[in-house]
């Protein structure tokens, strides 16, 4: 069942001694039900796509501050590679929607076990920063989340269900 937007409450005080990039976007056009979306980290670009013919890219996605490599523990900023699941929605998240990536798998946890570490977690696709009052934070600003804009975010929203498939590439 695709996800319907309800009204989230965005604060609106500025990030403290943070720069913001307050530039105007075209809103998002509405997307068909999307069966499938592909990350690629290093173009910062992700694919939607619907009966598996590409229906939209994405361009400028943002990830976490150390962007290169995949993810193995927690703290380490980066965001995950490999293939995940969206399993469920966040709709009163810190951030302008949020929609979870079933990281870590099984193999993630075994390896960062075996070093002794946790692999961490909580890895969403979202939108800006709730206290941001327009626009997005420059640059790559996550602990290993995608990060989008907000009209983004509410397209995707509305257009993947949970059980949607998400690789994510270097």
């Amino acid at each position: 069942m695709v996800r319907r937007l309800a009204a989230v409450a965005a604060l609106t005080m500025p990030l403290a001694g943070m720069a913001i990039l307050a530039r105007a976007q075209e809103p998002a056009p509405p997307l068909p039900q999307i069966d499938r979306i592909v990350v690629d980290k290093s173009e910062r670009r992700m694919e939607l796509y619907a009966d598996g013919a590409l229906v939209h890219i994405i361009h400028g996605i943002q990830l976490g501050d150390e962007p290169i490599g995949a993810k193995q523990f927690q703290g380490d900023e980066r965001t995950p590679e490999g293939r995940f699941t969206i399993d469920y929605g966040n709709p009163n998240s810190a951030y302008h929607l949020s929609l979870h990536i079933d990281y870590p798998r099984i193999a993630d946890t075994a390896f960062a076990r075996s070093k002794g570490r946790n692999p961490g977690g909580q890895i969403f696709i979202h939108g800006q920063p709730n206290s941001l009052p327009a626009g997005r934070i420059p640059g790559d600003w996550t602990d290993g989340c995608i990060a989008v804009s907000n009209d983004e975010i509410e397209a995707l929203w509305q257009a993947v269900a949970d059980g949607t498939p998400i690789d994510i590439n270097a």
